[in-house]
C-alpha cells in the first residue's frame, strides 16, 4: 500500500485536472460523430441517440459505485480500474460492426469514464485537506469546463480527418496516457481503508449521508445550479438558431460566454478560498444566479429577445455556478468524514441526474418561444437558492449557540 503522507507538488494537481477534464472530454468528442454513425450503420436517429443517452445514465450510476468502492478498497486501484474500463470500452466501440456493439462499447466506456470526476475530487480532499479543498476543486472545475469549449471543434476536426472511428481511437489513446500517468503519479490517499469507521454496505453509507441536512443541501444546490447551466445551454441553441434565425457558428461564438463565465466564477472562488466560509460562498453564488436568471427571464418574457439578452445575463448566472459549485462540493465532501468517496460519488450522480431531468422537462414544455426557457431556468435557480441558504442558516444557528 502506498503511503498517504507523500508530499505532492504541482504535477499531482495537474494529473487530477487531466483526469477531471480529459475523460469527460473524450465522451463529448463523440457528439460530432453521430451523423456519420447513423449513415454508416443505416440506423435511425433515435437508435443513434442511445449512444449518447445510455452513457450519460451509466456515468451517473457508476459514480455512486466508484465512490463506495474507493472508500472500501482505496482510491488508487479503483481509479486505475475505471480508466481500464474506459480504454476497453473505447477500443470495443472503435471496432463496432453494428449499432448494438457500439452501444455496448459506449456503455463500458461510460462505466469507466464515470469514475474520473468523483474520484479526482475525493483524492484532492485526501491530499490537500479541508482547508485547501475549495481552491483545488475550483481549479478542477475549471479544467472540467474546458471540455465543452474544445470538444465540438476538436471532435469535428477528428471526424473530418479520419471518420467517426477516429474519435474513439483518440479516446483510447487519451485513456491509455491518463492511465499511465496516473499509475506513476497517483498514490493511495485513503487512510480509512478497512478501518471499521464506515458502513458495511453502500445503502448504510447513503443512509448516514442523507440524514445529514448540510450534506443534502450542498448536493442539491450543486444539482440545481448544474440544471441551470445545461437547460440554458440546450434552450439557447433553439432560441438562437430556430427563433432568431442565427447561424450555428454564430451561436457557437456566443455560447463561449457560458463556459467562460464558469471559469471566471471558479477563479473568483479559488481566489477567496480559505478566507470566506463555504456556506457564505454557496449562498452568494445562489443569489447571483437568481439575479442573473431572473434578469434574463425579464428580457425574454417582455419580448426583448436578442443574443445579448440571452447570453449576457447567462454569463453572470453561470459565473455564479463557478462560485457556488466548488464550495458546495467541498462542503458535501468535508461533512461526510470517512465516507468522502461515497459523498463525492453521490455529488456527481445528483449533478448529472438533475441536469438530465431538467433538460428533459424543458424539452417537454418547449414550444418554440422563449417562455419555457425563462420559466425552467428561473425555477431551478430559485430552488438552488432555497437549498443553498440552508447550510448558511445552520452555520449561523450554531454560531449563536456558541
Amino acid at each position: 500500500m502506498f503511503s498517504t503522507e507523500r508530499k505532492v507538488g504541482p504535477l499531482f494537481l495537474v494529473v487530477l485536472a487531466l483526469i477531471t477534464a480529459l475523460l469527460p472530454l473524450s465522451m463529448h468528442l463523440f457528439f460530432p460523430a453521430l451523423p456519420s454513425v447513423m449513415a454508416d450503420f443505416s440506423s435511425s436517429e433515435a437508435m443513434v441517440n442511445l449512444t449518447v443517452s445510455v452513457p450519460l445514465f451509466v456515468m451517473a450510476l457508476m459514480s455512486l459505485v466508484y465512490g463506495f468502492l474507493s472508500d472500501k478498497f482505496g482510491r488508487r486501484p479503483v481509479l486505475l480500474c475505471s480508466i481500464g474500463f474506459f480504454v476497453l470500452g473505447s477500443v470495443l466501440s472503435a471496432m463496432a460492426t453494428d449499432m448494438w456493439m457500439l452501444i455496448c462499447g459506449r456503455f463500458l466506456q461510460a462505466a469507466g469514464g464515470g469514475g474520473g470526476l468523483g474520484l479526482a475530487r475525493v483524492i484532492a480532499r485526501d491530499v490537500f485537506g479541508a482547508d485547501r479543498l475549495v481552491k483545488v476543486l475550483s481549479y478542477l472545475t475549471m479544467a472540467y469546463a474546458i471540455g465543452p469549449m474544445v470538444s465540438g471543434p476538436l471532435g469535428g476536426a477528428v471526424v473530418d480527418l479520419g471518420g467517426w472511428r477516429a474519435v474513439l481511437i483518440v479516446a483510447s489513446v487519451l485513456g491509455i496516457l491518463i492511465g499511465l500517468i496516473s499509475f506513476f503519479v497517483i498514490f493511495e490517499t485513503n487512510k480509512n481503508v478497512a478501518d471499521g469507521s464506515r458502513g458495511q454496505t453502500p445503502f448504510e453509507d447513503y443512509r448516514r449521508l442523507f440524514t445529514n441536512p448540510r450534506f443534502v443541501a450542498f448536493i442539491l444546490q450543486s444539482g440545481f445550479t448544474s440544471s441551470v447551466f445545461f437547460t440554458m445551454a440546450a434552450a439557447s441553441s433553439f432560441l438562437m438558431i430556430d427563433y432568431l434565425g442565427r447561424s450555428p457558428s454564430e451561436y457557437g461564438l456566443y455560447f463561449i460566454c457560458f463556459p467562460f463565465g464558469f471559469l471566471v466564477g471558479s477563479l473568483l472562488s479559488a481566489h477567496v478560498a480559505g478566507r470566506v466560509k463555504v456556506e457564505t460562498m454557496v449562498l452568494l453564488g445562489s443569489i447571483v444566479m437568481v439575479v442573473g436568471t431572473l434578469t434574463q427571464a425579464g428580457f425574454l418574457l417582455s419580448g426583448i429577445v436578442t443574443p445579448l439578452t440571452i447570453f449576457l445575463p447567462g454569463f453572470f448566472a453561470i459565473s455564479a455556478q463557478g462560485i457556488a459549485l466548488p464550495n458546495a462540493q467541498s462542503g458535501a465532501i468535508n461533512v461526510a468524514g470517512p465516507l468522502a468517496g461515497s459523498a463525492a460519488g453521490i455529488g456527481v450522480f445528483i449533478q448529472l441526474l438533475a441536469a438530465a431531468l431538467a433538460t428533459q422537462v424543458y424539452g417537454i414544455i418547449a414550444d418554440g418561444t422563449p417562455v419555457p426557457m425563462a420559466i425552467a431556468v428561473s425555477i431551478c435557480a430559485l430552488l438552488g437558492l432555497a437549498v443553498g441558504s440552508i447550510p448558511f442558516l445552520l452555520s449561523a444557528r450554531d454560531a449563536r449557540k456558541c
